[in-house]
C-alpha cells in the first residue's frame, strides 16, 4: 500500500515521553508510516520502539544508529522514507490522530483532482509543561488558506512570524531534490530545514489547522535560553550554512514574495544567532571574536549579502540596541520576542 505521509521521529533517551507521540500516529492507520530513529539512546528507547514495530508491522519501522544528533536522525528517516510526503515530529511533541487522518484525506482529494502540492503549511500549537496552557501560531494574516497557491500569493510576514519545521509538510521528492543535508551533532538544524528547500517548492497549500503540538518548558530543551547560550557555536555553524545556501543575488532571482520571505527568515536567524553568541556571561572575549569572525566570513563569501545584513536590516538595530554589557538579560527577552511575540503577554 502506498504511504501518503512518512513521519520521522528522532529519539534520544526518549523513554519517558515517546509513547504519546507514537500512539497518536499509529492510530491513523496504514495511510502513513512511522520511522522511529533510535539515535544512540542509553535508556529503553530502542526496546519501546521495537514494541511498536512488532505491534504495527505495516506502519512502524525502527532504525537503530549510533548517535548523530537531531540532524543525523532527520536525514536517516528521510533517506528511509517511502511516503509521498515527509514530516518530522520530535519525540516529545505530537499530532492528534484525527488531524493526521484529515491531512491524509486532503492529500487524497488533491491527488484525485490531479493536483500536486509541494508544500503543505499548517499551524502549530505551543503546549507549556509548567501550567498546561497552550497557544496557537497561525499564518492567517499572510497566507491564503485552503487554496492552491504559489509564493507570490503570500503577503510579507510580520517580524514575529515565520515558518518553522513544525509548520511544514514537504513532498518528499521535492525535498530530496533540494539537496538538503543537515549537519550531524549540531543543534538548531531546523533553521536549515525550514529554509534551504523553499525554492524547490512550487505549489503550496495552507491547511488552517493546529496540526503540530510543540511541547515547551522542559529544562533540557535545546531551545531553552541557557542551553542556547552554552551552544552558541552550534548556532553559528547553522548560520554559516544558511549564508552559503544561497547568495543574495540568487535569492533575488526567486519569485518576489519567496525572496522577501527567505530574507525575512534569514535575518531572524541571524538576529537569534547574534543574541545567543553575545548573550552568555562566560568567555565574553571569545564570544565577541566568534561573532566578528562570522561577519568577516560573510563579507568574504558575499559582500552584497554582508552589506545588506550588517547595515540595512533589523540586525543593525539589534546590535545598536543590544550593548554587550546588557547581553544576557536583553537576549532572553528578545529571543522570546522572536520565538513568539504574543507569548510575552
Amino acid at each position: 500500500m502506498e504511504k501518503l505521509i512518512s513521519f520521522g521521529i528522532p529519539c534520544y533517551n526518549s523513554e519517558s515521553y515517546m509513547r504519546k507521540c507514537i500512539d497518536y500516529l499509529v492510530q491513523a492507520g496504514d495511510d502513513i508510516e512511522v520511522i522511529i530513529i533510535n539515535d544512540g539512546s542509553k535508556d529503553s528507547t530502542l526496546s519501546i520502539a521495537r514494541e511498536y514495530e512488532t505491534a504495527y508491522p505495516t506502519i512502524v519501522r525502527v532504525i537503530d544508529q549510533e548517535n548523530k544528533g537531531h540532524g543525523g536522525a532527520v536525514m536517516a528517516a528521510l533517506r528511509a522514507a517511502t511516503g509521498i510526503y515527509y514530516k518530522v515530529i520530535d519525540s516529545d511533541d505530537w499530532a492528534l490522530t484525527e488531524d493526521v487522518k484529515e491531512y491524509c484525506e486532503l492529500i487524497k482529494k488533491h491527488r484525485s483532482e490531479g493536483i500536486i502540492i509541494d508544500l503543505y503549511i499548517s499551524n502549530y500549537r505551543y503546549e507549556h509543561v509548567a501550567d498546561g496552557k497552550s497557544f496557537s501560531m497561525n499564518y492567517r494574516k499572510y497566507v491564503p488558506a485552503e487554496k492552491v497557491i504559489g509564493w507570490n500569493d503570500m503577503k510579507a510576514f510580520g517580524t514575529e512570524t515565520y515558518l518553522l519545521m513544525h509548520s511544514l509538510l514537504y513532498r518528499r521528492e521535492a525535498l530530496l531534490s533540494s539537496g538538503l543535508d543537515l549537519p550531524e551533532h549540531t543543534y538548531y538544524v531546523d533553521n536549515l530545514y525550514a529554509y534551504v528547500p523553499y525554492p524547490f517548492m512550487k505549489t503550496l497549500f495552507y491547511h488552517d489547522i493546529d496540526f503540530y503540538h510543540y511541547l515547551t518548558g522542559r529544562f533540557d530543551q535545546s531551545v531553552s535560553p541557557n542551553v542556547m547560550f552554552g551552544k552558541y557555536k552550534q548556532q553559528l555553524v547553522v548560520a554559516r550554512r544558511m549564508v552559503k545556501a544561497y547568495k543574495l543575488e540568487e535569492l533575488k532571482k526567486f519569485p518576489k514574495m519567496l525572496y522577501k520571505y527567505m530574507w525575512h527568515d534569514f535575518i531572524v536567524i541571524m538576529i537569534v544567532t547574534y543574541l545567543f553568541t553575545v548573550g552568555g556571561k562566560d568567555n565574553m572575549k571569545e564570544r565577541k571574536k566568534d561573532w566578528y569572525d562570522f561577519l568577516k566570513e560573510v563579507k568574504e563569501y558575499d559582500k552584497k549579502m554582508y552589506r545588506r545584513m550588517r547595515y540595512r536590516s533589523k540586525l543593525l538595530i539589534a546590535q545598536f540596541l543590544h550593548p554587550w554589557k546588557f547581553a544576557s538579560a536583553v537576549s532572553v527577552k528578545l529571543y522570546y520576542y522572536y520565538q513568539n511575540k504574543k507569548q510575552l503577554g
